[in-house]
């Protein structure tokens, strides 16, 4: 079975996920339920890291099995989407550690700023051990972390 390819595109370092709003993502005054945003955000860091060429977030049948977990995520709204909108996911990446990643992202409709959101990932064994990133995936991400001179 062939790897999945990755959705959107990058615009420099910055990965962009259209996503259209259903009925299922919104309440019932046709607004954007809260915790979809996470969603979102989500599937844009998926796209980001197949489209870098990163295909697998876990590496389950390895001696030691690890996976990409969530350390922190935070959350400012701006605006709400609506039902029927079109919406872009922008994902960059300013920080790639030793077993750290962060991922700015943003959530627009239009030029329009709904979300802002940063998230640090790591890897981590499935009993709760941090690891380093593999280099064979930290290669594939470093042309696309933004210098941020911190």
């Amino acid at each position: 079975m062939s790897e999945p390819a990755g959705l959107g595109r990058f615009e420099g370092k910055t990965h962009i996920l259209p996503i259209r709003v259903y009925y299922e993502d919104t309440d019932l005054s046709g607004v954007v339920y809260h915790a979809n945003y996470l969603r979102y955000m989500e599937r844009g860091r998926t796209e980001f890291f197949r489209l870098a060429g990163v295909s697998r977030m876990a590496a389950l049948e390895e001696a030691e099995p690890t996976a990409w977990t969530l350390r922190h995520a935070s959350l400012e709204f701006f605006r709400p989407a609506r039902l029927e909108d079109q919406i872009e996911v922008h994902t960059a990446c300013p920080h790639l550690g030793g077993a750290r990643m962060t991922a700015d992202q943003k959530i627009y409709s239009g030029s329009t700023l709904l979300v802002h959101g940063k998230v640090e990932a790591c890897v981590m064994t499935l009993t709760g051990k941090p690891r380093r990133i593999p280099n064979s995936v930290r290669e594939k991400l470093l042309p696309y972390v933004i210098e941020t001179g911190a």
